[in-house]
């Protein structure tokens, strides 16, 4: 039984490359204005304020800006070559590693009892410099794995039509998100509530819709996958807490830093995988499975810490680390 199995994943591993996606237009369209309503209720929770510990604690926003769009990558790039996986299925790892962290970092934060405020404005940060962060990072650790090299050379990838992308679905919906909060705060206030569970419940019936849809491609390539996405989650959120220490951060601060490094925005990744690598259907399927597994490693992580003491005292670096008044449901 366990030669069958292996014999399995190994055909599967060889067919992944060439594995193609058959997604609807209309599937990827409405992924994408979910997405764009993501960004743009994350911007109406988002006040001139979050961005202070970018003046009050500057240097840790830098290292973890380095150790997330430099260090995560880096070693997911070693991971790729140390696992010898399939060229589309690292591309599908190092987009997502590229990618900025979510919104879903800042609740998960909240509920672990860390540095809300801290994991606000990293977020923000992150997600301005990702419109040409993320294509020149992507186009870099990837031209570094021979494998997804070659598939980058297949497609003739341009890093503009990236950059045009990743500027649509954030740097448009999150200016615009902005401009509502600082001219309408009681509406963004109270609509902000609203917008951004709608939209993350609707990302994820998109993405469980889709593979329910593709159920035997599934269960062929699960076994393909699982492992990579399983080691690269644990090394993204060790380099978040690993950042914390070395930071010399509170309790709540390392919390925040290993939600900010350890979760992405895996629903940016889904749509970029769509919009320029559908025919390449292993990196539609890493950054889909990642997207679920990254929800489910990090209430768990969450939840642990939740019930666990943290270190309140003040920050090592920079001043105490703030607290967040509003409500981050």
């Amino acid at each position: 039984m366990s030669v069958t199995l292996l014999s399995a994943v190994s055909t599967a591993a060889a067919d992944i490359d060439e594995l193609s996606l058959d997604l609807s237009d209309g599937l990827q369209l409405g992924t994408k204005i979910v997405i764009a309503l993501f960004l743009f209720g994350v911007a109406l929770d988002t006040r001139l304020g979050d961005f202070r510990d970018v003046v009050r604690r500057p240097w840790v926003i830098a290292v973890g800006i380095v150790a997330q769009y430099a260090v995560a990558p880096g070693l997911t790039l070693l991971l790729t070559l140390a696992l010898d996986v399939k060229g589309s299925v690292a591309l599908g790892m190092l987009l997502v590693a590229c990618c900025p962290a979510g919104n879903l970092s800042n609740i998960l934060t909240h509920r672990a009892r860390g540095d809300v405020a801290l994991s606000i404005s990293l977020t923000g940060v992150s997600n301005v410099l990702a419109v040409l962060v993320t294509p020149i990072a992507l186009a870099f650790w990837s031209g570094l794995n021979p494998k997804a090299e070659a598939l980058l050379r297949d497609i003739e990838l341009s890093p503009w039509d990236v950059i045009g992308e990743v500027a649509l679905l954030i740097g448009l919906p999150f200016a615009a998100g902005l401009l509502v909060a600082w001219r309408a705060p009681g509406f963004a206030q109270r609509s902000g509530r609203f917008v951004e569970p709608a939209t993350l419940v609707l990302l994820l019936l998109i993405v469980v819709g889709g593979l329910a849809g593709q159920f035997d491609i599934f269960v062929t390539y699960i076994g393909v996958v699982v492992l990579p996405i399983v080691a690269q989650n644990v090394i993204a959120l060790g380099v978040g807490y690993g950042t914390g220490r070395v930071c010399r951060l509170s309790g709540p601060g390392t919390r925040a830093l290993t939600f900010e490094l350890g979760v992405r925005n895996t629903g940016l990744a889904v749509v970029l995988a769509l919009g320029f690598f559908a025919d390449l259907g292993g990196v539609v399927f890493v950054a889909a499975l990642w997207g679920l597994w990254d929800v489910v490693s990090g209430l768990a992580l969450a939840t642990w810490w939740r019930g666990r003491p943290t270190a309140e005292g003040a920050d090592l670096i920079g001043s105490a680390p703030a607290t967040d008044d509003r409500s981050i449901a």
